[in-house]
């Protein structure tokens, strides 16, 4: 398991919870009481995005945020497999581990398909949703800059060698860049300090399944097929417009499979949405816990 620098600890003052998941530690954030709102990070990114979400939410629910194998504080095993369908059978293992019902999923970036993967394998655990740049549907949409850390060799000197991936986004990702501070930079790059510790984080890149040959298109195919069964479940949409990754053609995908969806368009955010929008973002999500309650789960009902 990685260590917090101590340099970090106000900013993400947290004691982050392990559980050995797959045979290898995987760390996840679990603060305060209350209904759970599961966050679930992307690429090149980990619990740390999140760190806002739960000192505000924390209050007054149950806040968990994962760490996935490989990224973050989690353990980062050389030998791992590192694809989506692992990673949405860890949260589904996390979930059921925890026992986490009537659970508020909050994705971003590939958190979003994982997240959703992991909900349509066990729908009753599930109550409402919010999705932000992210999807969990097939999409033909990829950034050239993206494509090349997909080159084979080249790809692995330039994310694991030079650390371009998440060394770029700290300044491609977010709009308002006054707010990624030295401490903050400093947060989202120092799991990925070293070419072992970058294993995922290429990884995450190689798993963009684009054609029907890809190993993880089938995994993409069954959660976009799952997507169906929450058509009237409550939808929240924060998106960052000017996200040069996740366009707001994801966003439009999106309302078309739940056309009751709240929508927050924030035209000023970028990819990383809640460092540029949070001030945004979580009185929006108030609003929406309040507008759509909690059910309560039956003692009886089943758990996946």
């Amino acid at each position: 398991m990685t260590r917090l620098p101590d340099s970090l600890r106000e900013e993400y003052p947290f004691d982050p919870k392990s559980a050995e998941i797959d045979g290898h530690g995987y760390s996840y954030i679990d603060e305060g009481t209350g209904s759970p709102i599961l966050m679930v990070h992307g690429n090149p990114t980990w619990s740390f995005a999140w760190r806002n979400f739960v000192k505000h939410f924390s209050a007054n629910h149950r806040c968990l945020a994962v760490d996935h194998l490989g990224m973050g504080l989690s353990e980062k095993p050389q030998d791992y497999a590192y694809t989506i369908e692992q990673h949405i059978s860890n949260l589904c293992s996390l979930i059921e581990h925890l026992d986490l019902k009537n659970i508020t999923l909050v994705g971003h970036d590939w958190g979003g398909c994982i997240g959703m993967g992991a909900a349509g394998r066990m729908p009753v655990r599930f109550s409402r949703f919010v999705m932000m740049n992210t999807a969990a549907f097939r999409s033909q949409e990829i950034p050239f800059r993206i494509a090349l850390c997909r080159i084979p060799v080249l790809g692995a000197v330039g994310v694991r060698g030079f650390n371009l991936f998440a060394g770029a986004a700290v300044s491609q990702a977010i709009e308002k860049k006054d707010r990624m501070t030295d401490t903050i930079k400093k947060g989202y790059l120092f799991p990925y300090d070293n070419w072992a510790n970058r294993i995922a984080v290429h990884r995450f890149v190689q798993e963009i399944p684009l054609k029907e040959s890809h190993p993880t298109y089938k995994t993409l195919v069954d959660v976009e097929a799952g997507l169906s069964q929450f058509t009237d479940h409550p939808f929240l949409l924060p998106w960052g417009e000017k996200d040069w990754c996740f366009t707001t053609n994801f966003l439009d995908e999106w309302e078309k499979r739940f056309p009751k969806a709240d929508v927050l368009r924030i035209p000023d955010a970028g990819h990383y949405v809640f460092e540029d929008a949070p001030e945004i973002i979580l009185p929006r999500m108030e609003e929406f816990f309040s507008s759509n309650p909690l059910s309560v789960v039956k003692s009886d009902t089943p758990s996946t």
